[in-house]
């Protein structure tokens, strides 16, 4: 077990993970489209908020214990859901849903995941979530669904911003494929990553597990990027939701919000919770960051009944971020790029490290600021306006 002692921020995991992942899947991480502009606006927009810090406050027996949909969780902060996790890592969904197991928080699979749904139920005990895209192919969503449900997956997490794909020119450049095709600049690439390789060796998962061998007519990779082009549904529509919603049965989570008028329509189809998402900057370029639009939206559905919570998703990089998150109306957040620059760098214990990371920031940075219930921090704690 690597010593992480001295890496002390999310920053040094990300540094150390371009060293050891093979160029086009760091970049599939570490990307935005288009100019990028929304994906540095996510990140960048938190800085702008400042806390107002206390003193002579007893910062003793503090807690960031909460709940998200009921669900009891070690910090408010979820495992977002990631395609090719396991490109960043070999088993990625496996190492990370461990590590969210063992500190206590939930962990979300990605349809376009490439360890199964049946892989992480098959070496986790704790129930995670699933994460659905909407496919043309309304049987493969059946079942994956059904899929979801046997695995014991305790809510579903629908993602609606992705009915087509945003262009992200780092990926074009680098011919993004899983596994990478034998070029000749993939091939010294690799030869520069040795332990990547050591450790994608060791493992038969290196293609969309969910997806190979479950949806008709897909058995091997040479037909699965003109399914994928294809099968996103750009006809997807709020019927689709509640359609969703009544085949899943159980807790819902709709993901890809940026708009109250979006939210108001979540929570009308009975969205458990909803996330404010941009895909982490991966869809729309110029749309503005989630930390900007969250107060609108938590406002918004405040007044229309308050039983849908808000989450916020995108450019989540400490503890400090995640307070000022949940400062602002959030009662959850997710994170993405943060965990998988630890599992890039250090597999599950990098994982583990990045959650260390974000918890021990959030944990002294709420005591600064005079509060020791991380579920009464509300946005008196920052300075607003200034």
């Amino acid at each position: 077990m690597a010593n992480l002692a001295k890496i002390t921020c999310i920053e040094d995991l990300r540094r150390i993970a371009k060293l050891k992942v093979p160029k086009m899947f760091y970049d599939y991480c570490d990307s935005g489209s288009w100019t990028e502009s929304t994906y540095r606006s996510n990140e960048s927009d938190f800085q702008k908020i400042k806390f107002r810090q206390r003193v002579a406050v007893n910062m003793e027996g503090r807690s960031l214990k909460t709940k998200m949909i009921g669900i009891d969780t070690a910090m408010p902060v979820a495992i977002a859901p990631t395609g090719l996790t396991g490109m960043q890592r070999a088993d990625g969904e496996i190492l990370a849903a461990k590590a969210a197991e063992r500190f206590g928080i939930p962990f979300t699979l990605s349809t376009m995941s490439i360890c199964s749904i049946e892989d992480v139920a098959a070496h986790t005990s704790a129930p995670f979530w699933f994460q659905l895209y909407v496919m043309r192919d309304k049987d493969y969503i059946e079942r994956l669904i059904d899929r979801a449900k046997a695995a014991n997956c305790s809510a579903l997490m629908l993602t609606l911003d992705l009915q087509v794909l945003g262009q992200r020119h780092k990926d074009i450049k680098n011919g993004l494929s899983t596994p990478p095709k034998p070029t000749l600049v993939n091939l010294l690439n690799l030869a520069l990553k040795p332990e990547w390789c050591w450790h994608m060796l060791q493992t038969k998962r290196r293609t969309f597990g969910n997806i190979v061998g479950h949806a008709k007519g897909v058995g091997d990779m040479s037909s699965l990027a003109s399914w994928t082009a294809e099968q996103f549904d750009p006809t997807l529509s709020w019927d689709d939701v509640e359609w969703i919603k009544k085949k899943w049965g159980g807790k819902l989570i709709i993901k890809g919000i940026m708009d109250k008028e979006d939210a108001l329509h979540a929570a009308d189809c009975g969205a458990d919770s909803i996330v404010v998402s941009n895909h982490g900057g991966r869809q729309l370029d110029g749309a503005p960051s989630t930390i900007t639009v969250l107060p609108d939206i938590v406002e918004a559905l405040n007044n229309h009944s308050g039983q849908t919570e808000v989450w916020l998703d995108g450019g989540i990089r400490s503890g400090q971020d995640v307070l000022r998150a949940i400062a602002l109306g959030a009662k959850g957040t997710l994170i993405g790029r943060s965990f998988l620059y630890g599992l890039g760098a250090y597999g599950l214990d990098g994982v583990t490290r990045s959650l260390e990371i974000i918890a021990n920031e959030l944990d002294i940075s709420m005591a600064f600021c005079g509060h020791t219930n991380i579920n009464h921090v509300n946005k008196d704690i920052l300075i607003m306006n200034r």
